[in-house]
């Protein structure tokens, strides 16, 4: 027996189920088998095989029939998958009906097995990443309206700013799904195409029938018939690959924000607790950010794969050498891993635990000099800007060197109290009343968001 080696250690980890069953090796097979059924039965259709042969045909596309172990040890000297695919096709279909034989893979071309199976594969998967985008964004709405308003500290080169909201924070994650499902909507017309072409791409073989049996076989897959066949025309996979990576990117960008939340000297929002999540071997105290982990993960792993697209683009003449085998395994990776985040994403987001006291501890940490603009903006409509920085700068300085709040430094200041008295300094030094517009943010992403589910 041939030893198959797998990843099933790390598969819960980084890729979602149902994801991994769409790139199976099984999964592989039907897409292929899924096109030469639907090839005979295109053919039949427009009378170029007898409609007789299309049964044997169907009834033998089903990939539990065939060994995948001897099918891959084939592989190797063939070159790619279809034809030692076809090859047993052949022997199923004429070990039921000789002369339905003959009519097996009529006119068509390993690519165009290949590639079609794959169109048909990402078509599931697409529709997975799209439902998962769509609880996601669901499931960040109802999070950043409910924390719109609890204010948190803006960080800017991870130093203490002005104050937002956890909300906005949530918002900015939630404006990045809904964008990724916007160019998924407007990919998918050029993405989900038949790949029928024949050995270079111009179906002499099937004569004058090319045409009808390729807008039959379209119809069949319920695939678009593109304008012509794309054997060395990749950009329609690269586009998908690109977008894909654009949301593993975004999901990083929401792995890293809680993680950094996370930290022991922030503290203030965490991933959700369960039993044995995020320990430490030796350290009982832990909670570790593990599902950001994979978020981060994916971000750093997918660029790097669809940069293998990107090279393997330009390929030669009609039919590539080693430029198409290099996509074969990356395309059905980056969706593995994609899915893989957006599931760790899903659980993170649902279960988000919040501290705002930490927050507002936080937020004075820096004992009120976040708040310094909020006071300088308005001393500058009456003492000039330059004046009001200068002075401010100052009396920061002065509390940072004495250790003393801000607020006890401003009012010692006469030319300060002058100006603004001690509820208006209040007010100014009060991270709730400086938050712009941090909850229109939020009210604006949260309606794109529920525009594009409409």
């Amino acid at each position: 027996m041939t030893l198959r080696t797998s990843n099933q250690l790390f598969d819960a980890y980084f890729s979602a189920e149902s994801m991994a069953e769409v790139f199976c090796d099984q999964g592989r097979l039907q897409g292929m088998l899924d096109f030469e059924a639907a090839l005979a039965r295109a053919e039949a259709q427009v009378g170029l095989i007898p409609q007789a042969a299309v049964a044997p045909i169907a009834q033998a596309c089903l990939a539990s029939l065939y060994d995948v172990d001897a099918l891959g040890v084939a592989i190797a000297s063939a070159g790619n998958s279809a034809i030692p695919l076809v090859k047993a096709l052949g022997k199923w279909v004429a070990g039921e009906d000789p002369s339905a034989e003959r009519y097996v893979h009529l006119g068509a071309t390993s690519q165009d097995v290949m590639d079609t199976g794959l169109v048909l594969q990402l078509r599931r998967a697409l529709a997975l990443i799209e439902a998962d985008l769509a609880r996601l964004g669901d499931i960040l709405a109802a999070q950043a309206q409910r924390y719109a308003a609890v204010p948190l500290a803006g960080r800017t080169w991870l130093q203490h700013a002005t104050p937002v909201t956890l909300g906005m924070k949530i918002a900015g994650w939630l404006g990045a799904v809904t964008r990724s499902r916007q160019r998924l909507i407007e990919l998918k017309p050029r993405l989900l195409v038949l790949q029928f072409g024949g050995a270079s791409g111009t179906l002499a073989a099937l004569g004058e029938q090319a045409m009808p049996v390729a807008q039959a076989l379209a119809a069949q897959l319920q695939l678009t018939l593109p304008e012509q066949p794309w054997h060395t025309q990749r950009d329609r996979l690269v586009e998908f690959a690109s977008v894909l990576g654009l949301i593993a990117g975004s999901l990083g960008k929401l792995g890293r924000d809680i993680s950094l939340l996370m930290q022991t000297e922030a503290a203030e929002v965490f991933e959700p607790a369960a039993p044995g999540k995020g320990g430490s071997s030796t350290m009982p105290h832990k909670r570790n950010p593990v599902g950001a982990a994979v978020l981060i993960s994916a971000a750093t792993r997918v660029p790097g794969l669809v940069a293998t697209l990107f090279s393997a683009m330009p390929q030669e003449h009609e039919r590539s050498l080693g430029l198409w085998h290099a996509e074969w395994e990356t395309l059905p990776e980056i969706c593995r891993l994609v899915s893989g985040a957006l599931q760790q994403a899903l659980l993170v987001s649902a279960g988000l635990e919040v501290d705002p006291e930490r927050m507002a501890r936080n937020l004075d940490l820096t004992q009120g000099l976040v708040l310094a603009e909020a006071v300088s903006i308005v001393l500058a409509q009456r003492l000039g800007r330059d004046t009001a920085h200068h002075l401010l700068e100052q009396c920061c300085k002065r509390a940072v060197a004495e250790q003393r709040h801000l607020r006890a430094v401003l009012a010692d200041e006469p030319l300060i109290t002058a100006e603004l008295s001690a509820t208006d300094l209040d007010r100014l030094l009060d991270p709730a009343h400086y938050l712009g517009q941090a909850q229109t943010w939020v009210s604006r992403a949260v309606t794109e968001h529920f525009a594009l589910t409409a």
